[in-house]
């Protein structure tokens, strides 16, 4: 049976989840149904991305999930089915699609028009619209009922790392900062890697961070375990379980970390230097 999941930039004050849930709950009591987070800072989509694109893969195949952010309903804007890798991701067409799978290709998407009646009112889309149409594939409906097929959506293109030959110098820029103040990049251990193999030294450069050591795991940050208080507030670049190259604080916290202690923030870049 499928999971139903919810990621929206709703926060968990308001209404509206609960709304969204009850009115699942209202066709199924059945239902699985997993909060990925309401936490999305309003309308920022490449936080989203992030999110979405490194939680979705540990849910059972045919999953729905339903991604509300940005989300306000217009008539000129189309609502979304996307098949991708297997799971099924409902959305506005407002650019999320291609920056959460900028490497999959969609096995098909559909525009749902099962809210294209003009005596159809739209206040609330995730409950309108989203939860109408993830409720219609978790029964095991086919999207085409309740959608068409189309070629194109919404593109926004996800930044990219690049590498700049005459300086031999990969290009990239912090991409998120999560929970613990960690600053996340988009550079990945893979392209990384490929330019690495071909050269004995490297730094990256962070702002005024400067190294030429990229740890494997968070807890290589910590020696010697007999003293692991010792290394509370050490700072590291590691490959973190996205294996995205991170700069992190042992034991930061969103007021303590990364973020905070080197003031960088989303866009920012950052360098590795190959010699």
């Amino acid at each position: 049976m499928s999971v139903i999941t919810l990621t929206s930039d709703y926060g968990l004050v308001d209404h509206r989840v609960a709304s969204i849930k009850g009115k699942i709950l209202s066709w199924s009591e059945e239902v699985k149904v997993v909060d990925i987070t309401h936490n999305i800072m309003a309308y920022n989509l490449l936080q989203t991305a992030y999110v979405v694109r490194n939680a979705y893969k540990f849910f059972p195949p045919g999953s729905i999930h339903i991604v509300a952010v940005d989300s306000f309903y217009h008539p000129s804007r189309k609502n979304i089915i996307a098949k991708i890798d297997g799971h099924f991701f409902i959305s506005a067409d407002n650019g999320i699609t291609h920056l959460m799978f900028f490497d999959i290709k969609p096995e098909a998407i559909y525009e749902i028009t099962l809210n294209n009646r003009f005596d159809d009112p739209v206040r609330f889309p995730a409950t309108d619209i989203f939860v109408p149409a993830a409720m219609h594939l978790y029964k095991g409906g086919l999207p085409e009922v309740i959608g068409r097929k189309i070629k194109a959506v919404k593109d926004l293109s996800f930044p990219r790392a690049v590498y700049n030959e005459s300086e031999r110098m990969i290009v990239g820029e912090v991409l998120y900062i999560d929970n613990f103040g960690n600053v996340v990049s988009n550079i990945s251990r893979k392209f990384f890697e490929k330019y690495a193999s071909i050269s004995e030294n490297f730094t990256v450069k962070f702002r005024n961070i400067v190294s030429s050591k990229i740890l494997d795991k968070y807890t290589d940050i910590v020696v010697d375990w007999k003293r692991e208080q010792e290394f509370h507030g050490k700072s590291a670049m590691i490959f973190n379980d996205a294996d995205l190259l991170e700069v992190t604080i042992y034991k930061g916290s969103v007021l303590n970390g990364a973020s905070t202690l080197f003031g960088m923030s989303t866009g920012e870049k950052i360098y590795v230097e190959f010699e």
